[in-house]
Formats: C-alpha cells, structure tokens, sequence
C-alpha cells in the first residue's frame, strides 16, 4: 500500500517505521514547513494525518479533493467535523476518525460506557477525570480525554458539560489535564463517594499503540466510501 502521512513529527515517524516493517511504502511526507501539493498526494492509496487543529480540516479536504481515502487522528479542530463529514459524503469520499488509534484505548472506551451507564443511577458518586500528556502536546484537554468525558455524560445525565478545571457545580464533568514528559498518555476515570472510589485508567508506554492502530486502520480503509471510526476497524 502506498501512503502518504501528513504530518511528519513523532507520530508520522513513529507511524512510518511501523508502516515500513509492513512492507508499506510511503509516497509523501509533509510538515508544517512543506505545503500539501494535491498532485503528489494523488500517488497514495490512503493518507494519514496528524498535524493540529490549525491545519486538519484543509488538509482532509484537500484529501478528497485528490479522491485519496483518509484517516485523521488531529485533535482539536471537532468543531468541523460535521463540515468534513458532509463533503465526505457528498463526494463519494472515505474518512476515518479517531481520537485515539490505540487497540487498548478503543477497548477502554467501551468499558467506559458501560461503567458510565452502571454508574448513571448512583446519584451518591461524583465523577472526574484526569488526563496526563508530554509538555509538548498541543492541546488540552486531550482528545481521547473529551470522547472519554462524552461518553461519561451520555449515560449519567446529572453531568450536562465537562470543563478543563476543578469544579463544584454538580452538572460540571472536571477534566484536570497535566503535562509531564515524557508521559505518552495517560486517562483516568475516578467515581467517589463517602463511602469508596472506584476507578479506572489507561496508561501507554509509548507511542507505538497509536501508531499500529493507525497503520491497521489505514490498511482496512483502503478502497473503502465512507464515514467509519475505530469500532469499525476493531468491531466493538
């Protein structure tokens, strides 16, 4: 499979030495000092982006202007979504999106949502978040860290918005975000009552999860029309 990642920082090599040991081979490499020409981009099979909320959504659009399939793991930039989810679909395109690529992370999503929904009639429990990143991680809070607090406010209604402070209004979700190197990523969900806490977490040593996840998702988009996420890639 030809690939081009866009996007050539930590995560762009880490997803180039993983893509290469697969025998892939990739057409285009771009970063913030080499502009996306749509000619060269035309040479790929499917692209990979990972660059920050500044430059993803026209980099998805030039994408599908080229009629190249794309998988998307920027942060930040949700807001235009729906846009992007629109073009994919009025020009026959294929996208996938994920917040996070990591196998473990997409399963620690799904025991999220069912602690979320056992939790939910339990009005004796609070519940907080935190979320631990590397000081050169863009954004805050995370992007694995808002699907985590959606899911969360999906099935315990008291909780209607998450802010990214401490907080005692009872309808507010805390996310406490904190960057130290060189942590990769760290998400932990905590329950607290008088009575006890329970909580879970998920912790990456490295960067190499992400970078698999989006290589295997790459691989299963090939070919493919569409809007998917990781559950489909993983079925979950």
């Amino acid at each position: 499979m030809k690939i081009a990642l866009i996007g050539y920082g930590k995560m762009g090599k880490a997803i180039e030495k993983i893509a290469i040991a697969k025998g892939h081979e990739i057409v285009l490499r771009t970063n913030s000092q080499q502009p996306l020409e749509k000619e060269l981009l035309k040479q790929a099979d499917v692209a990979i982006e990972f660059t920050g909320p500044e430059t993803a959504y026209h980099n998805i659009l030039k994408c599908f202007e080229a009629n190249v399939p794309v998988v998307c793991g920027s942060t930040g930039w949700l807001d235009a979504l729906p846009a992007v989810k629109a073009v994919c679909l009025e020009k026959h395109q294929a996208f996938l999106y994920a917040s996070n690529f990591s196998v473990g992370v997409n399963i620690f999503f799904e025991i999220n949502k069912r602690l979320a929904e056992l939790m939910g009639r339990q009005l004796q429990y609070n519940v907080v978040m935190e979320e631990i990143h590397h000081t050169q991680k863009k954004d805050a809070p995370s992007g694995t860290a808002i699907t985590l607090a959606e899911q969360v406010m999906d099935k315990v209604g008291r909780k209607k918005l998450w802010v990214n402070e401490v907080t005692n209004q009872p309808d507010e979700l805390a996310i406490i975000s904190k960057r130290i190197d060189p942590a990769p990523g760290t998400h932990i969900i905590t329950y607290t009552s008088d009575i006890d806490d329970i909580t879970i977490s998920h912790t990456a040593h490295s960067r190499e999860g992400f970078a698999s996840g989006a290589v295997v998702a790459a691989e299963w988009l090939k070919d493919k029309k569409g809007i998917f996420s990781m559950k489909d890639v993983l079925s979950l």
